[in-house]
């Protein structure tokens, strides 16, 4: 269990949660690059940790690019869901 957010020391370095956000970045590199084998779900998912965590700003960027494209893919999927067929609520 991980020490609350109020608690915690702000600016200090923490190794081991520093090693575990290398690993799900790394993860998160891995299917995106192997984006044919992997569902649409979770190269959402890697595209959201690459978006928050990314280490250059070009990460980020085209981790968001690629998840404009899987949205386009699936526009009813990002939670944008109309109760009638014209738009209305």
């Amino acid at each position: 269990m991980s020490i609350p957010v109020p608690f915690r020391k702000r600016g200090t370095r923490n190794p081991v949660r520093d090693k575990w956000l290398d690993e799900r970045r790394q993860e998160a590199r891995i299917v995106v690059a192997d984006f044919v084998h992997h569902s649409d779900h979770l190269l959402r998912l890697a595209c959201n940790v690459l978006i928050q965590h990314g280490e250059t700003p070009q990460e980020r960027k085209d981790a968001r690019i690629l998840l404009v494209v899987l949205e386009a893919k699936h526009p009813g999927r990002g939670g944008n869901h109309r109760s009638d067929p014209e738009g209305r609520r």
